[in-house]
């Protein structure tokens, strides 16, 4: 089963399957099954061509993989361009909703090996 050029797993069930399309996740999966009236326990082999195509058509009414990419990277570079604080903490890939700096995001800074003491130096004892 494709959609949108996405291959869902065959051996998934459609509730997750369909979370392997970028901007659909496992609400708006179970919203999709339910307006399509296709059981969310169904995996795709078991789905006849006109649920397929239900669900095709339920799927189209959202903004999903390269268009949603899309508006995501758009929104970013507006708010760097209007010099927004925001669009400030995406530029330096720092975290931009208020997350503390000290402590997390670590991988994302680069300070994975800097592992944090007591500042206190050890003294060997004789």
């Amino acid at each position: 089963m494709r959609i949108s050029g996405i291959t869902i797993p065959e051996k998934k069930r459609l509730e997750f399957g369909l979370t392997t399309i970028y901007g659909i996740g496992r609400s708006r999966a179970r919203a999709i099954l339910r307006e399509a009236g296709v059981a969310e326990g169904a995996k795709p082999t078991e789905v006849s061509t006109d649920d397929e195509n239900k669900i095709r058509r339920a799927i189209e009414q959202f903004k999903i993989e390269g268009d949603l990419k899309r508006q995501v990277s758009a929104n970013i570079k507006r708010l760097k361009d209007i010099g927004a604080y925001r669009g400030s903490r995406h530029a330096r890939r720092l975290p931009a909703r208020g997350q503390r700096t000290k402590t997390n995001s670590r991988t994302v800074r680069g300070n994975v090996r800097n592992t944090m003491g007591s500042g206190k130096r050890k003294v060997e004892k004789k």
